[in-house]
């Protein structure tokens, strides 16, 4: 997948991650785009390390977005300073 495709990939997996998490997240479009791409690359590595699937399977999305949460999570609390 080229980087076209990452970026896509990542904005809706940003756009996925700030839906599910309640709260007010004031972030532009660069920081969902950035939090997503966090999110699919800490997911990838994680969960293919770890043997919990392959790539190109289903659990890689639904993993990328719970790496986005959490990323979403420690960015919030460290803006909150």
């Amino acid at each position: 997948m080229g980087i076209i495709g990452t970026i896509i990939i990542g904005l809706i997996v940003g756009l996925v991650a700030r839906f599910l998490k309640p709260g007010d997240d004031s972030m532009g479009w660069i920081m969902t785009i950035l939090l997503g791409i966090g999110g699919s690359l800490a997911a990838t590595y994680g969960g293919q390390a770890l043997g919990i699937y392959q790539a190109g399977q289903a659990a890689g999305f639904i993993g990328a977005v719970i790496g986005a949460i959490i990323l979403l999570v420690i960015y919030g609390a460290i803006r909150k300073d």
